[in-house]
């Protein structure tokens, strides 16, 4: 049998190329070597196996379902937390003495909560799986908004958001990996804005839907309202959701061998199909013909069983690697143009009750809820234009490179998006200032702001998927982990910063520090590279 490494040099010396984790080769037949391709000539990275109950052979039905699973678990459990904006002159009726400042801290507490409990949730998917974590992770909120529409003190309040920041955490950190799980890499783009625009939708759509329904019904019902959408997603989740995690180690170069190190040529099994030189592994084809691609289903194990997947070591890792993360400098920079992207947006969030609720708006609380129907529009515009529009710069890119795919292609798509957000941040902060009129304000402002968080959120985090994704979890643990304390940063000091200075000194320090982030993004696609090649023997590419 021929030594791995030989092949790798092989086709490096095709190619001219480093084959790092992260770097992929598109391009077919290279050093004789031939890969499975979609119907569009694409080669499929990762390839699939030859199992039919593989997530990556399953039929575009079942995918679909576990998309519609993905979409849920991320809307559902972002829809109520951060929803409160319209209904805070109500909550300061109901506990009199409370200050805008205090209710705010039930979006504020939640927002911190929500992070930290990926330390708890993502673990626990690796060990037992994405299906049963959602489902318990879904029965937690469940409670937790019971709680909030039977509460009848600020303190009960305070609790019943703290237990639903721990449930809906996995909003932030499930639906990336079931992506990774089921979609092959030239689709992960359009379904990162498909998950982004469902979690930062539903942070748009909730206070619409808050506000008309506390006018009308009163507070509690919009939280009776949130029980009922979470009896529904266990419903779905229990029927219809299979496990997509997929033990891929029996697998000759499989995800979870080091990346960097193919198998052999000659390495193939009756039910085992090699996969393309990449860094996700990389396989020769024999004459195995797929039969099952696109056309597999689950089995029935993976709807009831309940196992370990994973040892304890792995179990403990998947806490440490999240931490060890924050050393790596792209996914640093992911977290961070993540963090500040929701930042911009969060300024929205804290704000819009505060302005449109006060003279000379005087607007009510079902009519502030509406303002927030802009950002949800451009949220849906960043979602089929940012997706498609940094996979098209992508494969354009590999086809000029000769079929090798870097990730670092994706990040020039970021440029109109925070040409974009400066603009949308300028009018909200001026428009507010100078009582601007408020479809101003709203219409361009709010609707730029809705789309950057999008647009940018979910490029920079298919960058830092693409180029470790072995650990697509974890790196959402980081992301979330960093977003959610600078989140509950802002919620504790804007309010002050706005009452003592006005509004423009502290969004423009907001999209100020948002802009210097994403001007990192330039050495990135220099030298990003370098930075892949540094990690390329960390622990991580064996996971």
């Amino acid at each position: 049998m021929e030594n791995d490494l030989e092949l790798v040099r092989e086709v490096e010396n095709a190619l001219h190329v480093d084959i790092i984790p992260g770097t992929e080769i598109m391009a077919q037949d290279v050093a004789g070597i031939h890969f499975v391709e979609n119907e569009s000539n694409q080669v499929l990275v990762p390839q699939p196996s030859n199992n039919p109950d593989d997530p990556l052979n399953w039929s575009p039905l079942w995918k679909g379902i576990v998309m519609a699973s993905m979409f849920m678990i991320a809307f559902v459990n972002a829809f109520g937390p951060l929803a409160i904006a319209p209904q805070i002159p109500m909550y300061m009726a109901e506990w009199p003495g409370r200050t805008i400042a205090d209710i705010l801290q039930f979006t504020g507490v939640c927002i911190l909560v929500l992070g930290f409990s990926n330390f708890l949730w993502v673990p626990m998917s690796t060990t037992f799986g994405r299906r049963w974590v959602s489902i318990f992770a879904g029965l937690v909120s469940l409670a937790a908004c019971i709680w909030r529409a039977n509460a009848h003190s600020y303190n009960s309040m305070m609790g019943a958001s703290i237990l639903h920041g721990i449930g809906a955490g996995t909003a932030e950190t499930i639906p990336p990996v079931l992506i990774a799980d089921v979609m092959f890499l030239n689709e992960r783009g359009l379904w990162m804005n498909v998950y982004t625009w469902s979690y930062f939708g539903s942070l748009m759509v909730g206070p619409i839907v808050a506000g008309a329904m506390s006018d009308r019904y009163g507070w509690r019902s919009f939280w009776w309202f949130n029980v009922a959408l979470y009896a529904l997603m266990f419903l779905f989740q229990v029927l219809l959701h299979p496990e997509t995690h997929y033990d891929r180690r029996h697998l000759v170069g499989s995800d979870a061998t080091n990346d960097s190190s193919p198998p052999s040529k000659a390495a193939s099994s009756e039910r085992e199909k090699p996969t393309p030189t990449s860094s996700e592994g990389m396989h020769t084809i024999t004459e195995h013909i797929d039969t099952v691609f696109r056309k597999g289903s689950p089995t029935k194990s993976q709807f009831i069983a309940f196992t370990r997947r994973a040892s304890k070591k792995e179990s403990w890792l998947s806490i440490w690697t999240p931490i060890k993360l924050f050393s790596f400098p792209i996914i640093e920079w992911t977290s961070f143009a993540f963090s500040w992207s929701a930042s911009c947006f969060l300024m929205v969030n804290l704000t819009q009750s505060q302005v449109f609720a006060a003279p000379p708006y005087n607007m009510s609380a079902a009519a502030v809820g509406l303002t927030n129907f802009a950002p949800l529009i451009g949220g849906t515009v960043g979602m089929f234009v940012a997706g498609p529009l940094s996979d098209w710069v992508s494969m354009r890119a590999t086809r000029k490179n000769k079929g090798i795919r870097e990730p670092e292609m994706r990040l020039p798509t970021l440029i109109p998006f925070v040409i974009l957000a400066i603009i949308g941040a300028f009018v909200t902060a001026y428009g507010y200032q100078n009582l601007w009129k408020m479809e101003v304000i709203v219409i361009v402002g709010y609707t730029l702001l809705g789309l950057q968080v999008t647009a940018i959120s979910a490029i920079a985090m298919t960058y830092s998927i693409d180029s470790y994704k072995p650990i697509a979890g974890e790196i959402l643990v980081s992301a979330t982990v960093n977003k959610n304390l600078w989140g509950y940063g802002v919620s504790k000091f804007l309010t002050p910063w706005v009452i003592s200075s006005g509004y423009v000194r502290p969004m423009m320090t907001i999209i100020g520090t948002s802009t210097l982030i994403y001007l990192f993004a330039i050495p990135l696609y220099i030298w990003g590279k370098n930075l892949r090649r540094m990690t390329k023997d960390s622990y991580v590419h064996k996971q």
